[in-house]
């Protein structure tokens, strides 16, 4: 008995999956069952399931009448149309009338024994339930979506079909059509028609043509359709009176695209006693009701208007009403999004909805911190979160499907942490929702490479260091998945590497061999160990946090599925180390660790008997749960389809429950009722039951699944079934997934064929389905692979694999001898032990020609002799002929088939790796074996083949060499597109490898120039830059050749070869703007180079004009006679060439750009706003020495960062700043040169610059005010500080407004001076005083103007105290 359940999802596509009864029960086919379900206005409950139909439940309706409310009936996939009672819920009778998939059924209101079904080639079919006889009718050759029987007239039946025409038939008269009703130009999706007998009056549209249609024998009937209309036809004359459009209702904040149809689908219901009012479905499933009186464009009313969220969030399939015992008008809807809802026809407004999931229920587990929080894993790419203690909605469920984009195969819940949720998916996918939240999960950055099976909350053991203040403690987060490893996540930092356990655990215990694969893990509640399960059946505990094993548990044999602690609350302390495991052999135990926890052992120990055996299930365990209210109480689920719970200490069994259909995944004990379980399992259900109320206290012998199991060959008939309407080749949907695709379910091993059940996608098309858990190593026959490493083996293994029957064996002998008792199987392995180590015997003949396969290549060549001498005396050539190819000895194989007369396409098709010779024999002897066979025709055409054609393309399909070139070369035409191709290919190849040179004559001979210059220019060497270019250009690919020269030369530049850059460019006479900007480049390097600003670098070329000059000359002088002289640049042609040049793209400047950079980037030399050539190169010295010079011209730069103004005084102005550096650079490289060579006294060498550009009595008087506001502003703070502290004195009060006047004064001088001033730096003026004064000291290097101007400077503007004392020398 159960309590509550989420049931299947309703089956999507289908006109007719669901139906009420008249008592309030509410059928609804999902997948291949019809769930029950009971009713009211106020809730809703999963009162049962019929189980029977092999494919997908296409149709359902109840008997309307009154005694047989109870019978039902429905139709399947699998082309069988069944008669249910509903209360008893057993099988009634099955009716095959149909040859295929039955798309529609209904059982019609006016005759209670009359059902009439149709399938998906025009087959209709009338049941008679009392009689048990049909009858077959075929009105049309079209495909049947839908059909309805009349309300009012027994015999008449509405169809449905899918190229949009509805016929209306009469089955008394052996179904002769009455009406072709034309007017859709799409699918049917459903009928329904009016409750009134007759056809009274309904109003109009103008444009309709009628006005009204008013009396007549007939019935209104109502159609909807893919084309997005509701249609109104009058039976009685056989013509549509009405037409209804979909409005455009906007949803989520977006308009409805009426142009998409593909997911549409329009369901009409027309209820009883509103012969006016119509119900219909819409584009994203709103639910509108028609008032069929009114006209005008507003003829619609929603439903669900009272609040947000009410209507389904996906296109409706089905709509069915009742009334139940209070007397409300109920209508039930379902739809894409997974929800059954129930509307109160009254108020339009939702009543209840009924949530339902669409896969396996792989994963359940409730909140330990959200009491009642249960949480579910489900296969249609959601998790749901169900709170199952509410008292106003009993199935409060919500759903989060933000990226997870895959099946959810494993939940596990923060410990302490509310709301946070950890899971993982079929695709190898860890994250943690937050379920309180909105936002989409945190997902980490470390995939697995198969299905996450397991995820657990534990401590942290080393790598991970993460912890939290005072004392809290932590958690990580640990994954286990199908390729059999163990991560580590970081809660904090999912985005952070996952660290691998094993290294942990080899690191640790000095482990050499490797590791089994695991497939399960268990912390110890309180965290100080954890279990560990693998697939070859052991269990290895270790002690944290440094994973020391402690023991090893050898009682399973098979792959362990799952592992759980007993609880450490409200039970004896000997309970707190009981683990519990079950495994692929369906027994339970359970090992009490207590001894080994509490006193760990040096050495790990080795477990091999379990504390309790828990015997009883006939398959698999796949889960279980310690109850958290008793001690000592476990239960588990299986695959025999059934929960059981145990008592461990007596090993009892004390319940078992059986109200799945199919295996078992996941449970979980209720936190609140002891006596409450929750399963869930592969038939979409998750169910909640009692203990105490159960039948049955054991497992079944049997497997209870196998009267369930569907017909393996059944299943492969109807792969052609579709989704009613589909064409024959389409499959069947179950919720939007093929109906017949095969899937393995997420825990234990592989699923024998019957157990390859369907699992339902959230899209239309099927996901991946999640692997077993533990994967062998050896995988299937890898095609692939054989047709690399021989192409004989891989066409002779395809020809048999082709034929129907089970194909024979080609090592007869040796597979017999696999199959003796089990003790000379033994003794094989002994005797080839022997043979390995001792060569007792000779494997591969005699008694032992079996162990050829496991010994060396000649044992095996010795057992291919004696199979081909069994295959001689049976007859069986064509084996002998294989064995021999086997052998690599083709020749033999193709003389022996010529000689037995077997040869046959396939020895002929490998004939010519024997050689040409060999082959035409081949083909010879062929064609004479064919004659024999009167097989002239295909004799013929061998002779007629073109032979070396046919060889030289063979072989250069296969392989593309430099022989398979010269071969076409030498015997095919000139113009063959295939020598073309044959060059192109082996470029690729040529390319991929790096034979860069190589594949560009491959393009080249093929005519692609471009791609032999881009393949050239991969290496970015110069060279290779350089002839790419010279091949582009003289290929005629100008852009290219310019682009690839740029690069050259760039590089070049950057290596300080000059000469070379200018002869690459000069190869391009679209590229004088660029050289132009190489000539400026190098005569900056020279220049800074021979002042030593520029970093030291050796020039590998460079040209005369570029030595260095005198110093006086400026550098836009030199750029501008070099670019007249050498360049012949006229005045006329520096505009255009400018706009040439600006055009370039290149980065922003910014101060942390290298010098060499700057000097290959045009956009430093020329800005686009200034148009005198002049002024263009001013502005390009001012940047580069902004971004390279280091100090204060940088500062400058960034407290300055406004460009440059349009006037010339200002560019005149940066160039005198950047002149003036570069000279106190000079002056003080003099200094440093001479002051260790010069003795005292002696005299210097005169200087070869100008020094008077130092003196600059503008920018003196500018750093005198600036020295001025800092010093004042140091004595400010220094006093407003110590006014502070003692809090009074009139002196320090008058003296502080002093300063305050004086820095007035000073900010206002500062104001007043020209802003070039403050924006281009200048050296300190004071400082090149006192130097250039010491360097005339000793001797006459200064004209006495120069050393008078430098002592009027220093007497005016030095006036700090250390300049006065510096200065006292050279101004007595």
């Amino acid at each position: 008995m159960r309590e509550r359940s989420l049931p299947a999802s309703p089956n999507w596509y289908c006109s007719r999956c669901s139906d009420v009864s008249s008592s309030g029960l509410l059928g609804v086919g999902a997948k291949n069952i019809i769930y029950l379900i009971d009713v009211c206005a106020s809730s809703c409950r999963v009162a049962g399931e019929l189980v029977g139909h092999k494919d997908l439940v296409s149709g359902f309706s109840f008997c309307q009448h009154a005694g047989q409310s109870h019978i039902c009936v429905s139709s399947s996939s699998d082309g069988s149309v069944r008669f249910w009672d509903s209360d008893s819920k057993a099988l009634i009778r099955e009716h095959a009338a149909h040859q295929s998939p039955v798309s529609a059924v209904h059982w019609s209101p006016v005759d209670k024994n009359l059902v009439v079904s149709g399938d998906e080639k025009g087959v209709v079919v009338c049941h008679w339930y009392h009689t048990g006889d049909t009858a077959s009718f075929f009105p049309e050759p079209r495909t049947i979506f839908c059909l309805t029987c009349s309300p009012h007239t027994w015999n008449y039946v509405a169809i449905g079909y899918k190229d949009g025409m509805i016929v209306l038939i009469d089955v008394s008269k052996k179904g002769e059509v009455i009406h072709r009703l034309r007017g859709h130009d799409d699918e049917i999706h459903s009928l329904a028609w009016s409750p009134l007998p007759c056809e009274d009056a309904l109003y109009t549209r103008p444009e309709d043509g009628e006005g009204s249609i008013s009396g007549g024998e007939g019935c209104y009937l109502a159609s909807g359709s893919k084309d997005q209309t509701v249609r109104l036809w009058s039976t009685a004359k056989g013509k549509g009176f009405m037409t209804l459009k979909l409005p455009y209702l906007k949803k989520r904040g977006t308009a409805v695209d009426p142009g998409v149809k593909e997911r549409l689908w329009l369901s009409v219901h027309w209820p009883k006693g509103r012969p006016t009012q119509l119900m219909s479905s819409c584009f994203s499933g709103e639910l509108v009701m028609w008032d069929l009186t009114k006209s005008g464009k507003q003829r619609w009313t929603l439903f669900g208007t009272s609040s947000e969220g009410q209507n389904h969030s996906r296109i409706v399939f089905n709509m069915s009403s009742v009334y139940p015992q209070d007397g409300r008008e109920l209508l039930i809807s379902t739809s894409m999004d997974r929800e059954i809802k129930c509307w109160d026809l009254a108020s339009l407004e939702c009543c209840w909805t009924l949530p339902t999931l669409g896969g396996f229920v792989y994963a359940l587990t409730f909140s330990p911190v959200g009491t009642g929080c249960l949480a579910l894993g489900i296969g249609d790419n959601m998790i749901r979160v169900w709170n199952t203690l509410t008292t106003q909605n009993q199935y409060d469920t919500r759903s989060f499907w933000q990226g997870i984009k895959s099946k959810v195969t494993a939940l596990a819940w923060h410990p302490t942490k509310e709301g946070s949720l950890s899971f993982g998916t079929d695709d190898g996918k860890v994250g943690i929702y937050d379920v309180f939240s909105s936002k989409p999960p945190q997902i980490s950055s470390s995939y697995h490479r198969k299905t996450v099976y397991t995820l657990a909350w534990g401590p942290p053991v080393p790598p991970m260091s993460f912890g939290a203040a005072g004392g809290k403690r932590c958690y990580s987060l640990y994954s286990c998945a199908g390729e059999g490893i163990i991560l580590q996540h970081d809660p904090c930092k999912l985005n952070g590497e996952a660290s691998d356990i094993d290294k942990l655990i080899r690191d640790t215990n000095n482990i050499k061999h490797k590791l089994s694969p695991h497939t399960d893990l268990s912390w110890k509640p309180d965290g100080k160990v954890v279990a560990i399960g693998n697939e070859d059946g052991c269990i290895d505990v270790y002690q944290a946090p440094g994973l020391k094993l402690l023991c090893s548990i050898q009682q399973h044999h098979k792959i362990i599925n799952t592992l759980r602690w007993h609880h450490d609350h409200s039970s004896p302390s000997e309970l707190h180390c009981l683990l519990a495991s079950g495994s692929s052999n369906a027994i339970v135990y359970v090992h009490d660790l207590h001894s080994i926890i509490e006193n760990p052992p040096e050495s790990p120990v080795v477990l091999t008997e379990p504390y309790r055996r828990l015997c009883g299930h006939t398959a698999k365990i796949t889960s279980m749960a310690w109850s958290p209210h008793h001690s000592a109480r476990l239960v588990t689920v299986s695959y025999d389809g059934t929960a059981q719970v145990w008592d461990v200490l007596e090993e009892a069994a004390v319940s078992n429950y059986r109200g799945h259909v199919g295996y078992l995944l996941c449970v979980d004990w209720s936190p609140v009722d002891p006596d409450v379980i929750w399963t869930g399992g592969k038939d979409f259900t998750v169910q909640e039951w009692s203990v105490s109320k159960q039948e049955f206290t054991k497992p079944p012998k049997g497997n209870i699944r196998t009267k369930m199991k569907a017909n393996p060959k059944q299943k492969k008939k109807n792969k052609k079934g579709g989704p009613p309407g589909a064409e024959g080749s389409a499959q069947p949907e179950i919720n939007g997934a093929p109906a017949t695709v095969g899937e393995k379910v997420a825990t234990g091993q592989e699923l024998s064929g019957e157990d390859e059940e369907d699992e339902a996608s959230s899209t239309c098309s099927p996901a991946a389905s999640p692997g077993s858990r533990a994967e062998n190593s050896c995988d299937r026959f890898e095609k692939d692979f054989w047709i690399v490493s021989n192409l004989t083996v891989f066409l002779s293994f395809n020809l048999i694999g082709l034929k129907k029957k089970k194909p024979r064996s080609m090592l007869p002998l040796s597979t017999s001898m696999d199959h003796r008792p089990k003790d000379e199987l033994l003794q094989d392995c002994i005797t080839l032990a022997s043979v390995r180590h001792n060569n007792s015997c000779v494997p591969g003949q005699g008694d032992h020609i079996h162990l050829g396969l496991f010994a060396d290549r000649q044992a095996l060549y010795r057992m291919f002799d004696a199979e081909e001498e069994g295959h001689v005396e049976a007859g069986h050539f064509d084996s002998v002929a294989y064995l021999r190819l086997w052998t690599g000895d083709l020749e033999g194989a193709l003389q022996l088939a010529t000689e037995k007369g077997e040869l046959n396409d396939h020895l002929l098709s490998i004939a010519p790796m024997a050689g040409f010779e060999v082959w035409s024999r081949t083909v010879e002897a062929f064609v004479k074996q064919l004659c024999l066979q009167e097989q002239y025709l295909k004799a013929a055409s061998h002779l007629l083949f073109t032979f070396i054609y046919v060889f030289l393309c063979f072989v250069c399909t296969q392989v593309c060499s430099r022989e398979a070139i010269a071969l076409v070369k030498a015997r095919l035409p000139a113009d063959e597109p295939l020598l073309k191709e044959l060059y192109t290919c082996w470029a690729a190849v040529l390319e991929k490898d790096g034979h860069f040179s190589a594949a560009a004559k491959c393009y080249l001979a093929a005519d692609a120039s471009f791609d032999a210059a881009k393949v050239i220019a991969r290496k970015n060497d110069v060279s290779s830059l350089r002839a790419a270019a010279s091949l582009a250009s003289i290929s005629g690919e100008a852009a290219l050749a310019q682009s690839l020269a740029l690069r050259c030369a760039k590089d070049l530049a950057a290596a300080r070869d000059w000469v070379g850059a200018q002869e690459v460019l000069s190869s391009q006479d679209s590229l004088l703007v660029h050289r132009l900007h190489l000539c400026v480049a190098e005569l900056l390097v020279a220049m800074l180079g021979d002042s030593e600003v520029s970093p030291a670098a050796s020039c590998v070329s460079s040209h005369l004009w570029a030595s260095p000059g005198e110093r006086h000359i400026s550098i836009t002088d030199r750029v501008r006679d070099v670019w007249e002289e050498q360049f012949k640049v006229s005045h006329q042609s520096v505009g255009a060439l400018l706009q040439e040049l600006k055009s370039a793209e290149s980065p922003a400047p910014t101060a942390n750009i290298p010098l060499r950079q700057v000097q290959t980037q045009p956009r430093y030399i020329l800005d686009d706003r200034l148009t005198d050539n002049q002024n263009a190169y001013l502005h390009f010295l001012r940047i580069s020495f902004s971004l390279c010079w280091p100090g204060d011209v940088s500062v400058c730069s960034r407290k300055h960062p406004k460009a440059l103004c349009h006037t010339e005084e200002e560019a005149k102005a940066a160039a005198s700043s950047l002149q003036a550096f570069v000279h106190y650079y000079h002056l003080y490289e003099c200094w440093w040169k001479t002051s260790t060579s010069c003795p005292v006294g002696g005299k210097f060498d005169k200087l070869d610059f100008d020094a008077s550009l130092l003196l600059s009595e503008s920018h003196a008087a500018c750093q005198a005010t600036q020295r001025s506001v800092r010093e004042i502003q140091q004595k400010l703070g220094a006093m407003v500080l110590q006014h502070s502290q003692t809090q009074g004195g009139s002196g320090d009060q008058e003296t502080l407004l002093s300063l305050s006047a004086k820095m007035s004064k000073h900010q206002k001088e500062l104001a007043e001076l020209p802003s070039t001033l403050k924006m281009y730096p200048h050296p300190d003026v004071v400082e090149c005083c006192l130097v250039l004064l010491h360097f005339s000291k000793p001797s006459s290097s200064f004209s006495d103007s120069l050393q008078q101007e430098a002592k009027n400077l220093l007497h005016k503007y030095g006036t700090s105290p250390s300049v006065l004392k510096a200065s006292q020398r050279f101004l007595i």
